[in-house]
């Protein structure tokens, strides 16, 4: 009996290569000129470290702007310059419709269940863990954003409930929390931070924001996530950066050696430590764009395209600039950190 039936990416075989370069990546490419001002794959520190860091495969995880297109052109770039075919991680939100998940799982994505209560979550967090162990043994790249959906307001942080579902096994054993920091060095985590110039889904974002703090209970609609998602790929992206960065391996091995009693705290404090250098190597990953005299009236522009009862153009404007501002407000802390000599960063 299968175990991962339900979530495993489908087996396709030699299909898939052959439907990439024939239907998806000139898809892709065509997207490229029609929304973008270029793609481009970039590295944060030394390119060959990073290439040697992801030659026999890669837990590659990265700050989540957009639905579809941030795994979509990540794969794309890795393809075309690697031959890494990533497996991508789906929330079942999602599949508003059923051919949606057909065909994501024929394109090598698996499911990650949402929405369950306790006793379910965790079973299905166990099995989400156990198959992307099973990937990784085999050598297989895969891609998961760094937090259960999209930071709405550029704040990219970590969130330790990824970490702790990957490690879930781990605890489950009760192993020594000494072996901690090894067991997660077996799935050799690689940050990559994805900037766009401009985010097609903004003012979708703040228009949520203001739902939900006038009404605390709202909740997306399938439809809402089936709007971003379209809003997503046919929306003016501008320059858009790619940043791989090097595995998270490296900065356990210098912050272990700078603490080694780092590896006898509870893992909770250890994953804190975790999420910490993966925020670090993403903020410092960004692109920093310029913003001329006319980014005022592009955020008027973008205002103009909520229409929600009570609009407040107060606090819609304040958060569509917090959205741009706050990647730049992280670069610069993590330059700080960078020069404050901080073991565990690259």
């Amino acid at each position: 009996m299968d175990k991962f039936k339900d979530i495993r990416a489908y087996r396709v075989g030699a299909i898939l290569p052959v439907f990439d370069f024939l239907f998806v990546f000139p898809f892709l490419w065509f997207l490229a000129k029609r929304t973008t001002k270029g793609i481009k794959l970039d590295y944060l520190g030394d390119r060959k470290q990073i290439e040697k860091d992801i030659q026999h495969g890669a837990f590659f995880m990265t700050n989540h702007r957009d639905i579809v297109m941030d795994s979509a052109w990540l794969t794309f770039l890795l393809r075309c310059r690697y031959f890494i075919r990533p497996y991508i991680g789906i929330g079942n939100n999602l599949f508003a419709y059923k051919w949606i998940e057909i065909f994501v799982r024929f394109n090598r994505c698996f499911v990650v269940k949402r929405g369950a209560g306790a006793h379910a979550q965790l079973e299905n967090s166990k099995q989400l863990s156990a198959y992307i162990r099973m990937l990784r043994e085999c050598g297989k790249s895969i891609w998961l954003a760094q937090r259960e959906g999209r930071a709405k307001d550029s704040n990219d942080l970590t969130q330790p409930a990824v970490l702790h579902m990957l490690t879930i096994d781990f605890e489950q054993q009760n192993r020594p929390v000494e072996e901690f920091f090894d067991y997660v060095k077996e799935l050799n985590i690689c940050p990559v931070s994805i900037t766009y110039e401009f985010d097609p889904c903004d003012y979708l974002k703040a228009k949520e924001m203001q739902l939900k703090r006038d009404n605390p209970k709202w909740r997306k609609r399938a439809k809402d996530d089936v709007e971003s998602m379209r809003t997503g790929i046919e929306g003016q992206k501008g320059h858009v950066v790619y940043r791989l960065t090097p595995s998270i391996n490296h900065d356990i091995d210098r912050m272990l050696e700078k603490f080694p009693y780092y590896k006898g705290l509870p893992v909770k404090d250890q994953i804190d430590h975790l999420c910490f250098i993966i925020d670090q190597h993403i903020f410092r990953g960004y692109e920093i764009f310029e913003r001329g005299t006319d980014f005022d009236a592009y955020i008027e522009s973008r205002l103009a395209k909520i229409d929600i009862p009570n609009k407040d153009e107060k606090f819609l404007r304040e958060k569509l600039y917090e959205m741009y501002n706050n990647p730049v407000i992280n670069y610069q802390k993590s330059l700080k950190y960078e020069k404050s000599n901080i073991p565990g960063l690259v």
